[in-house]
């Protein structure tokens, strides 16, 4: 049986999340990411805004120079992981075999199901409409044999598209399209190929191996395995996450230590209560650090015992911190905190450690707090010093994150 998988794109995530919520920025140009003059940069642009040359990635500088007409939203991410959410629950509902690519796309493998809705086609139909219907979103679907034709597939389909190559039609369909189409091909690789003579998708297919891995080394051999539609990777669910992370770069660079120490605070508290809703504990603490100068480090220490506290991943951090700032007197630009090593919880207490209890035990009284009246209904005195600094909500501080991914 051949196989028919799906790419499941949602169009111009963010914003379409934002116009859902305020119907007033339809056919508007819109950009989440921030305000237009901070330092961040756009995570979503309308496709208004992209008329413009706008584009995710873009400093938020730029993006008001070229459309300053254009309408800055910060955004927040606790309402884009709800739709993407119910996004996820939809297509679960066609497949079993389902792979989120994170918020806003994903992997269906819908062979031998296509039967029930008629044709792999009409199942695409049917997840499109239901999306728009219950979501109020508009997604692009590629359809193909295989993941890397599927992509390219619903990528040429935007905006709110359905693309599907036919079973044996893969290196005709790619053969014409640039080689940046192709997933994998960076601004670094694009031009040794130029360099080469090759522009499209098609001339790398018929360049011989050994002449791409004289140039490209490892990469060149699925390169050219995908330049001719060959792609046997499967549709896989994700698998357990290894680390949880949040960071946040600063609006203005700074080395107010009580202020870096607050929001290092705020940060590790995020990071507990994710750790505690998946039942893990954590062994090693990492603090990163980036400096005006864009210099980025990362300090890390193992700890002897599995924990799952606030208060141990920030003391750690706090450690890791004033070492760090000792070491480098110059402004921070951005400050992140993470736990790894992770294992699930459930550990023999230390009965002589009645420290630890008391503290794992609070946290779970605050974590059911913050459940039911929003993260910011409780805080520590260190935190509260971020109310007059960041815009707040029963969700928490919204903080500045390149890809409102945290």
């Amino acid at each position: 049986m051949t196989r028919r998988i799906m790419h499941i794109d949602l169009d111009a995530f963010f914003v379409s999340v934002e116009r859902t919520l305020n119907p007033k920025l339809q056919g508007k140009p819109v950009v989440v990411g921030g305000r237009p003059e901070s330092r961040g940069v756009v995570a979503s642009a309308s496709y208004e805004a992209r008329a413009f040359g706008l584009y995710a990635g873009m400093p938020l500088t730029t993006a008001i120079r070229l459309c300053p007409q254009a309408i800055f939203i910060e955004g927040g991410f606790p309402k884009y992981r709800d739709a993407s959410q119910k996004f996820m629950a939809i297509l679960a509902d066609f497949s079993p075999y389902l792979e989120p690519m994170g918020l806003d796309e994903a992997y269906l493998d819908a062979t031998g199901f296509e039967s029930i809705y008629g044709s792999v086609h009409q199942m695409a139909v049917n997840i499109k409409q239901r999306t728009k219907d219950e979501l109020g979103l508009y997604a692009s679907v590629g359809i193909a044999s295989c993941k890397v034709v599927a992509k390219i597939a619903s990528e040429l389909s935007k905006p709110d598209g359905l693309l599907e190559v036919a079973a044996g039609e893969e290196r005709s369909f790619l053969a014409p399209l640039p080689i940046a189409k192709l997933p994998g091909i960076g601004k670094k690789t694009e031009r040794i190929l130029d360099g080469l003579g090759i522009h499209t998708i098609g001339e790398l297919a018929v360049t011989p191996l050994n002449v791409l891995k004289s140039h490209l080394g490892a990469a060149s051999e699925w390169l050219h395995n995908h330049a001719n539609g060959i792609d046997d990777r499967k549709v896989e669910p994700p698998s357990a996450a290894k680390s949880i992370s949040r960071e946040t770069t600063f609006g203005k660079d700074t080395g107010d230590r009580s202020f870096l120490t607050a929001t290092l605070r705020y940060l590790s508290e995020r990071v507990g209560s994710r750790l505690r809703r998946q039942g893990k504990q954590f062994r090693c603490v990492t603090l990163k650090l980036r400096y005006a100068d864009f210099t980025t480090i990362t300090r890390n220490q193992t700890l002897s015992q599995a924990a799952d506290t606030d208060q141990t991943i920030f003391d750690t951090g706090q450690k890791l911190l004033k070492k760090a700032l000792a070491q480098e007197k110059q402004p921070v630009r951005l400050v992140g905190i993470g736990v790894s090593n992770l294992t699930e919880s459930g550990k023999q207490l230390d009965m002589l450690d009645t420290s630890a209890q008391r503290q794992e035990q609070l946290n779970k009284a605050i974590d059911r707090i913050r459940k039911k009246y929003g993260f910011t209904a409780i805080q520590t005195g260190r935190t509260l010093r971020l109310k007059d600094i960041f815009v707040s909500d029963k969700d928490g501080y919204t903080l500045q994150t390149p890809s409102l991914s945290r």
